[in-house]
């Protein structure tokens, strides 16, 4: 739905939220103004902030998310901060990828699977990679290096990589792709 039918939502006394938040916004109509309940931060339990949206200090990306036409009801299945699990399409998982963060399919079978992109960085082949971090691999040796240049790649289930990974059309059309921590 869009802004306009969230707040609608949000004015009956509805949750609501982008697909990929942990958190969602409300109407309180005490202070006359949308709340946003954040996700909790790494160390945090349970929730995280209570913001005041008229007091956000990322005006840009508040604004970015009011512009989104993805938005949908929060409940105990969809967000995290209320129980559930926070999922979204493989466009937005690319974005997220672009942005430095590991992502997954909910669905896949194989245990520590996850999808990064790589840009302009080297490591080494023989490399344990059960704690990958590709700018400080011991392993990586001109006999061994390798170089990956603007791609996504797959962490497999028994922990090797696999450069220029492909998704498959399931894949693409998939709403439950979430972060990896």
């Amino acid at each position: 739905m869009n802004f306009k039918e969230a707040f609608k939502a949000m004015k009956a006394g509805t949750k609501v939220k982008l697909p990929s938040w942990g958190g969602f916004w409300f109407w309180d109509e005490e202070k006359q103004t949308v709340m946003m309940q954040c996700r909790p931060k790494d160390a945090d339990k349970g929730q995280g902030d209570l913001l005041d949206i008229r007091e956000t200090q990322r005006v840009e990306y508040t604004l970015s998310n009011i512009l989104s036409n993805e938005w949908v009801i929060a409940d105990e299945k969809n967000c995290p901060v209320l129980g559930g699990e926070a999922t979204f399409s493989f466009g937005d998982a690319i974005k997220y990828m672009k942005r430095g963060l590991r992502v997954a399919r909910k669905g896949w079978n194989g245990k520590g699977m996850y999808v990064f992109y790589a840009s302009d960085f080297q490591f080494g082949t023989k490399a344990d990679l059960s704690e990958f971090n590709p700018t400080e691999d011991p392993e990586c040796t001109e006999e061994n290096k390798v170089y990956v240049y603007d791609c996504l790649v797959l962490r497999t289930a028994d922990k090797k990589l696999q450069p220029g990974w492909l998704a498959s059309q399931s894949d693409m059309l998939a709403e439950d792709w979430m972060f990896i921590d």
